[in-house]
């Protein structure tokens, strides 16, 4: 048994659920989410809050599913960066710091995804040898 077989989903997982979790937690706290976006400045509080809900909980349950990933951690990795900007730039405050750090190293992480895909338990990797299969198979006469 090969062990690093297990460690993409193993990765996945450690990220993808807390931005689930991230994205449930935002359906119940709809007020305080946008209270708190609008307070930053940002525009349009209810479409941000949308966007952040549907990142948050599609992404990160697709990325714990292995499906699309590439693409998915390349968004998320974005939508670090752009959080991380937007909410915690007050570096004199060194829990805003470390919550700047922390995207930053998310993204780090999700770039890492983009990069080498879902691994071998994956959606991706499932549905890609089902393609192959159809694909390389000898045209019917």
């Amino acid at each position: 048994m090969d062990a690093t077989r297990y460690l993409p989903f193993l990765g996945r997982l450690l990220i993808g659920l807390p931005f689930a979790m991230s994205g449930f937690g935002k359906l119940a706290a709809y007020g305080k989410t946008t209270a708190m976006i609008a307070a930053v400045g940002l525009p349009a509080p209810p479409l941000a809050y949308a966007v952040a809900v549907v990142l948050e909980l599609g992404g990160g349950l697709l990325l714990i599913a292995g499906y699309q990933v590439r693409p998915v951690a390349a968004v998320l990795a974005l939508f670090c960066i752009a959080t991380g900007m937007a909410f915690h730039t007050n570096f004199a405050d060194q829990n805003q710091m470390i919550h700047f750090l922390k995207n930053v190293m998310m993204a780090g992480g999700l770039l890492q995804i983009a990069a080498f895909g879902a691994g071998a338990i994956s959606l991706d990797n499932r549905l890609s040898k089902g393609q192959g299969t159809v694909a390389n198979a000898a045209p019917a006469r």
